[in-house]
């Protein structure tokens, strides 16, 4: 058994005792309340999930397990997959542990590469990955058993077979398709002298600056990994795994939700923004032409990409290890000065123009700049990065969702009579 599995078993009696607890002892308190507004706003801010991998506060933002984002991004994303598992940091034996249990998951079935090569050239690269996976289904050690009459008690532990395979392979997958759709050469196989992050840069095949490049590989991999479970993707990972679905169809189902431009999508459409403003003036802009630029933008009803937040009041936390990795190591290239004098000049354009809640960035600001420098220029692949990461977050969710049977999701609609009828009487 796993370092990773004993863990969870010595834990989950207790988790599923505090469930029982709750829903026996108080289940019929009330916790929020819905207003019209937020049924017709996309159920915003509703309390109606349990998610404990992370939670983000409007003031604070990500904190996984009880720590603030910023003080995890020296750590390796597999330090981090224990913690929103179990609660606490991995030990180094534990954390090797892991990473060997990993490595010798990573290998994938012929049967991927041969699809992967029948996907037309000009294939987008986020429904290569979420074919693929779909396709990685086969593998789904969760359904052979479910099949054959598993006992709810061990869902979990299939569960995490499934989580475990998925996230050691996605990064070896999704480096393939960059490899392939973007013609960059042979596929190139695993280092195993490298840990999940750094081999999942390695194997995109960047050859400059690699040191550079595999630090920021694993501090992006933390900073995407989970951000509650209300998201597009973590809540429609859940939805889909809540009907017993499999890890595969899960997170499959989730990355097509963060295929789209209001989610994962964002931060190329930052970069192409700022891509944008070099073009137009031709050179790097002083800070008075970036005001009038952008002031003149949103007069027009535009937006600055990259500005504003469903959840955040605060600048993203992300946004900010992102600047200052910028700042240590790329402080000259042009896109990264934008970037910078952005955040400088456009929240306060907003407040005085008063277009958002919250004028402050997030962390698609700047990412797609700091991918864009180390040679990683296809932006339909950065919203596949992202995937790499979420699956330590959307897998976790799943894998504590089995452990404390939590339900089926099944909310109940109404019709738009009906909420008028309640409105208006």
């Amino acid at each position: 058994m796993s370092l990773l599995k004993a863990k969870l078993a010595s834990q989950i009696p207790n988790l599923r005792e505090r469930v029982r607890n709750l829903g026996k002892n108080h289940g019929t308190k009330l916790i929020s309340e819905v207003t019209v507004e937020q049924v017709l706003g996309g159920m915003r801010g509703v309390k109606s999930l349990v998610c404990d991998t992370s939670e983000v506060g409007l003031d604070t933002g990500l904190i996984i397990r009880g720590i603030p984002i910023l003080e995890l991004t020296n750590k390796l994303p597999e330090e981090v997959l224990w913690l929103m598992l179990t609660g606490e940091l991995p030990n180094d034996a534990e954390s090797k542990d892991l990473q060997e249990e990993l490595k010798k998951r990573s290998e994938v079935p012929e049967y991927i590469w041969s699809l992967l090569k029948a996907f037309p050239k000009d294939a987008h690269p986020m429904s290569i990955l979420t074919s693929l996976i779909n396709a990685l289904e086969h593998e789904s050690k969760f359904r052979r058993e479910y099949d054959k009459g598993m006992h709810k008690d061990i869902y979990w532990e299939f569960a995490l077979e499934d989580s475990l395979d998925l996230i050691a392979k996605i990064p070896v997958i999704a480096a393939a398709i960059y490899r392939v759709r973007f013609v960059k050469g042979e596929i190139i196989k695993p280092n195993p002298d490298l840990d999940w992050g750094a081999n999942f840069a390695y194997m995109i095949g960047v050859n400059d600056n690699v040191n550079e490049w595999y630090k920021l590989m694993r501090m992006y991999m933390v900073l995407h990994c989970d951000h509650e479970s209300g998201n597009v993707s973590a809540f429609t990972s859940h939805v889909v795994g809540s009907a017993l679905s499999d890890a595969y169809y899960s997170l499959a189902a989730g990355l097509n939700g963060l295929a789209g431009p209001l989610h994962g999508l964002a931060n190329q459409e930052c970069l192409k923004f700022v891509l944008e403003l070099l073009n137009h003036f031709g050179k790097l802009p002083g800070d008075e032409e970036l005001k009038k630029y952008a002031s003149e933008r949103l007069a027009k009803g535009l937006v600055i990409p990259g500005y504003g937040h469903a959840v955040l009041r605060v600048t993203d936390p992300r946004f900010t290890a992102s600047i200052e990795f910028g700042k240590s190591h790329i402080p000259n290239d042009e896109r990264f000065v934008i970037v910078e004098k952005l955040f400088n000049i456009v929240p306060q354009i907003l407040i005085e123009q008063g277009k958002a809640k919250d004028p402050w960035p997030n962390v698609d600001a700047a990412t797609g700049a700091l991918l864009y420098h180390y040679g990683v220029k296809e932006f339909e692949y950065y919203t596949v990065i992202f995937g790499v990461s979420r699956s330590l977050g959307i897998c976790s969710q799943l894998i504590l969702s089995r452990a404390t049977g939590e339900p089926i999701t099944r909310p109940k609609s109404i019709t738009t009579s009906w909420l008028e009828k309640a409105v208006l009487n």
